[in-house]
């Protein structure tokens, strides 16, 4: 690979241009972001692990989550934070490239664990005396391990087709991060296979956990629709609002990048939207499953209340 990058030993990530007083304006918003981002998810990850009542398939799989949006935002925050304040923007070649895999990584399982927590909702409200049975903890386990190692298999293969074209110079990233379009655009080889590799395999992820989704919820809707009492289909929804809000968040932004029309598109806007979608997502699923979540609520006032009181005793 090092002979496919002949004059490039580095990339200058150019990130967000403006006034110094920009600079630090957007050092202090992606501290507070990524500062959350850590509390919240590496909160609910120790609430899960701690709490028994917490020890389900659901909240096995929100616990996956939680630790993917922690390295998913830890790819990102701190050196674009370094960078906020440092005058050479440089990473080395192997360093972009490793951003990249990470970053293809988190992304992509992110897309699978929601589709198995969607088959999850659809098995606890569809076939609720089958749950436990069908959503084993060994297939629970199976499930999380399939979603990692197809994650990584992809970002593989999306790694290595893209660091395998020749980058010749320039060696300014107009990003704040290695992702795929302004590194094509620095090739000085053909990146037509390379976008057609891409597209193909970042197609089938997407259509197959849009799809699960999709078909999950479908069911999950004209099962709810069957129930006879207001109160019944109320409980039964709300076990889906938390991660229906995540899948609408996280596919709604998706789409809106790469949906939406190039022309006329700027990579300012770009970066704004890939702020959102790799830094402000994984700060909002610990806020959206504790806010509207009765369970995870409960369980935290039972944590505090406990710790309290073992701290009064020894104290």
């Amino acid at each position: 690979m090092q002979g496919n990058h002949t004059g490039v030993i580095e990339f200058i990530l150019l990130g967000f241009t403006g006034s110094p007083q920009l600079q630090t304006i957007l050092f202090v918003v992606f501290l507070v972001i990524y500062i959350v981002t850590l509390v919240g998810n590496l909160g609910m990850i120790a609430l899960i692990t701690v709490e028994s009542r917490l020890h389900t398939p659901m909240y096995f799989f929100l616990l996956n989550l939680s630790l993917i949006d922690t390295v998913y935002s830890s790819v990102i925050a701190p050196r674009a934070l370094v960078h906020f304040l440092a005058e050479c923007k440089a990473v080395s070649f192997a360093g972009c490239s490793m951003q990249f895999f990470f970053l293809s990584l988190c992304a992509n399982t992110e897309g699978l664990l929601l589709a198995v927590m969607a088959y999850d909702r659809f098995i606890a409200i569809c076939k609720p005396l089958l749950y436990t049975i069908i959503m084993s903890r060994k297939v629970c386990i199976q499930l999380v391990a399939a979603s990692y190692f197809y994650a990584c298999a992809n970002a593989v293969v999306h790694t290595g087709s893209l660091f395998s074209l020749s980058f010749c110079g320039p060696n300014i990233i107009d990003h704040f991060f290695c992702d795929i379009p302004p590194l094509q655009k620095l090739s000085c080889s053909s990146t037509h296979m390379d976008s057609r590799v891409h597209f193909v395999f970042a197609a089938i992820t997407a259509l197959s956990t849009v799809l699960i989704i999709l078909i999950s919820y479908i069911y999950i809707i004209l099962n709810i629709l069957r129930i006879r009492s207001v109160e019944g289909r109320c409980k039964a929804f709300s076990t889906c609002a938390s991660h229906l809000t995540s899948v609408s968040i996280l596919y709604g932004t998706l789409f809106f990048m790469y949906l939406r029309p190039t022309s006329g598109n700027s990579s300012d806007q770009d970066k704004v939207v890939s702020v959102f979608y790799t830094l402000v997502i994984p700060m909002l699923n610990p806020l959206i499953y504790s806010l509207r979540n009765k369970e995870v609520k409960r369980a935290l006032r039972k944590v505090i209340y406990r710790t309290v009181n073992d701290s009064l005793v020894f104290g």
